[in-house]
């Protein structure tokens, strides 16, 4: 690694690059966040006459067909008093749309139309009643930009609002998913609720703003209850006019392949996240169709350290997958053994595991089955519902009701009613539903950390099971999603593997650990590869214990298990904007602390392999001297990378110098160990870096 020539120059570059990596982080930044994920999980598909995602289609009727992008039409025709559009790019927006029209649907009887705005054409807006709602629920990606589903949407509304349509007849509520880390907070809200205003349109209660980095939840029942006041007030719904009437209807089929009436058990989805998957036919790989790619490699990045982080190598040759430098990939995990075994035997469906159900929507404009079916109990719990996040203040209170006793009926109301409460014993110690459930039991509390649902012995002398429809279940709890990764390599360096750089997230929280469930899935990964017994190698001795979450890797039917020992993952790739500049002339800067510096990783190969191409073909025209002046005329490239201590979590440090070797001194690397964790760019941070940066390089002597 080449140092620069002056301490000024090198703050002056590190003030503009921080500079930039904020502005990064705002536009790129932060997967894990619902404005991120370019991805669209509401799209929905049938192949060769099995269901995919969705219950029967409401609209084969032919009225409906003919209503295509009429959203009014299709409204009248049902009967339907409200239409709720989500903009959403991981699904949640589309979750909180359809929390809203049950809500709708339980407390004033009003049946709505949940609707994909891509489907649609809003000059219908026109004709609207004032009998009738429109509400916007809209998740905002980068600096303020429409998810992919919600583009045309918002430029049909602008295109209107210049030829002076008007909506004086318009009732309308909005509520924002957003991310406070960036600049434009729930931007697509704030902009819809703008131009919808400025035609006339009357915005019913406040516009809502949910915040993806702290408080979604809190911030949604924090809004919706003054919202639903001002909406009866408005529109004159009356209360109490609805009824509790589930969304889906749940039917157990036997698989008996002769038998009338039966079904074959190749019929039946236990894990398969697609149709093709299910009958083993190819297509194409995508957030539809993830691909079970086979793990190439895996390896522990960090030396020492109570911390994990893997670096995992996924084989695509002959899958069809291409990338490029800056994607991401999607890595589809499973919910860990404990909490399924948890949760399916406090709901009496331990037993019925392998039992196959059919799952129809009762009305599939307000509410899709969310998973294939028919699918069995096990498969539902294990790959397809979302049973390891932290459970919902408004499921818990729904659920109280069928508690087997008084008093965990009572402990359930008190938690979906005190927030405080909640924040105590639900969230802060990261409690997910089967736990919530068992912890309200007599003395299920206590035994939270001390028994293990996988043992049979589980539950022996208190164990008592929740009568709770199924649906209710599925209702309740979101889908399992995908966990996304910049890609850390390049295609130029490896045409036929993908690379992740993954931090194992684990942390304590009182006297319970809290893992994450997509990088510990990983990490078992890494592990039975490796065969190591231990599940958590870099644990202290005092945390070691059944805590740590295990995996069945195995797949549907042992699919992504090959001879024992070749392990498959379904993956897919999600394009990004994130690309290097076309022209090595162009200087780069790059900031990448801790695992921020896996994207920046496959960029040093990408331009790698870039030099190599240019120093050959100089070589080969002007000998040894051409290919020493082969990268005069380039741009310097460098990248400021942060860890805590070097021994320990200096990520791909043997690497590094050996890029540095290929670009003939083009390559600059500054190294900054940073004693604290970096959850967000701020002003302080930036000042803190800076410092940080600063000293280090004064403490090398200006070398590196």
């Amino acid at each position: 690694m080449l140092s620069l020539s002056s301490t000024d120059l090198i703050l002056l570059s590190v003030i503009g690059a921080l500079t930039l990596y904020w502005l990064y982080a705002r536009l790129f930044a932060n997967p894990s966040s619902s404005t991120v994920h370019r991805t669209n999980p509401t799209h929905q598909q049938q192949l060769q006459g099995f269901n995919i995602h969705n219950g029967p289609r409401s609209d084969s009727n032919p009225e409906l067909l003919a209503a295509g992008r009429d959203f009014v039409k299709k409204m009248d025709l049902q009967k339907k008093k409200a239409v709720v559009f989500y903009g959403s790019q991981t699904g949640t927006a589309e979750d909180y749309a359809t929390r809203i029209a049950k809500e709708a649907k339980s407390k004033f009887g009003i049946s709505s139309l949940v609707a994909d705005p891509d489907e649609y054409d809003f000059d219908c807006l026109e004709k609207l009643r004032a009998d009738q709602l429109a509400i916007f629920v809209l998740a905002t990606y980068g600096e303020g930009e429409p998810t992919d589903n919600a583009v045309n949407m918002l430029e049909q509304l602008k295109e209107q609002q210049t030829e002076g349509n008007q909506l004086d007849h318009l009732n309308y509520v909005v509520f924002a998913l957003g991310n406070r880390t960036y600049e434009q907070f729930c931007q697509m809200g704030i902009i819809v609720d703008e131009l919808l205003t400025k035609r006339g349109g009357k915005r019913i209660g406040e516009l809502g703003m949910g915040d993806d980095d702290k408080s979604m939840e809190e911030d949604y029942l924090a809004w919706k209850d003054p919202m639903w006041e001002q909406v009866q007030k408005v529109m004159g719904w009356e209360e109490g006019a609805g009824g509790d009437e589930p969304d889906f209807l749940v039917k157990e089929v036997e698989v008996n392949p002769g038998k009338e009436g039966s079904i074959d058990d190749a019929q039946v989805y236990r894990g398969e996240l697609s149709g093709r998957a299910l009958m083993g036919t190819r297509g194409i790989f995508d957030a539809k169709n993830p691909c079970p790619a086979r793990v190439a490699n895996a390896r522990e990045l960090f030396a020492a350290g109570d911390r994990n982080c893997v670096h995992m190598e996924f084989e695509i040759q002959g899958t069809g997958i291409r990338y490029q430098t800056g994607d991401h990939l999607a890595v589809w995990p499973v919910n860990p053994d404990s909490e399924v075994a948890r949760l399916m035997k406090l709901l009496g469906l331990w037993e019925k595991r392998a039992t196959a159900v059919e799952i129809s929507s009762l009305d599939p404009m307000l509410a899709k089955v969310p998973f294939p079916t028919p699918a069995s109990y096990e498969a539902i719990f294990r790959h397809y519902l979302d049973i390891s996040c932290i459970a919902s203040r408004q499921l818990l209170s729904g659920l109280a009701r069928f508690a087997p006793t008084e008093a965990a009926s009572a402990a359930l109301k008190a938690i979906g009613t005190d927030k405080e409460h909640y924040q105590r014993v639900v969230a802060g110690p990261g409690l997910r539903l089967g736990e919530c459930l068992m912890s309200v039991l007599p003395g299920g509390a206590e035994k939270l950390s001390v028994e293990d649902p996988l043992s049979d012995s589980f539950g022996q002398g208190w164990f008592q099971t929740y009568q709770i429809p199924f649906d209710q279940i599925i209702s309740g709890l979101p889908r399992l999603q995908p966990r996304f990764y910049s890609i850390s390599s390049s295609p130029k360096m490896y045409p036929d593997q993908i690379h992740i750089t993954a931090v194992v997230l684990k942390y304590p929280s009182g006297s319970r650990m809290i893992y994450g469930c997509g990088t510990n899935y990983i990490l078992n990964a890494k592990m039975f590869l490796h065969g190591e017994k231990e599940r958590m190698e870099h644990q202290p001795i005092d945390q070691r214990s059944s805590g740590a979450p295990h995996y069945t890797l195995s797949g549907p039917r042992g699919k992504y298990l090959e001879d024992g020992t070749k392990l498959k993952i379904p993956i897919h790739v999600r394009r990004s904007n994130f690309r290097l500049p076309t022209s090595p002339k162009i200087p780069v800067i790059m900031i990448g602390p801790g695992t921020g510096v896996a994207p920046f990783r496959a960029f040093v190969q990408e331009r790698m392999m870039l030099a190599r191409k240019a120093k050959a073909k100089a070589k080969e025209a002007n000998g040894l001297q051409g290919e020493a002046d082969a990268l005069n005329d380039w741009a310097e490239i460098m990248l400021f990378y942060g860890c805590r201590k070097e021994e320990e979590d200096f990520l791909y440090k043997n690497e590094w110098p050996e890029y540095a070797e290929e670009f003939n001194g083009k390559f600059k690397m500054v190294c900054c160990i940073i004693p604290f964790k970096i959850d967000r760019i701020g002003d302080s941070e930036l000042k803190n870096m800076v410092q940080l940066i600063h000293s280090s390089r004064r403490s090398q002597g200006d070398q590196n």
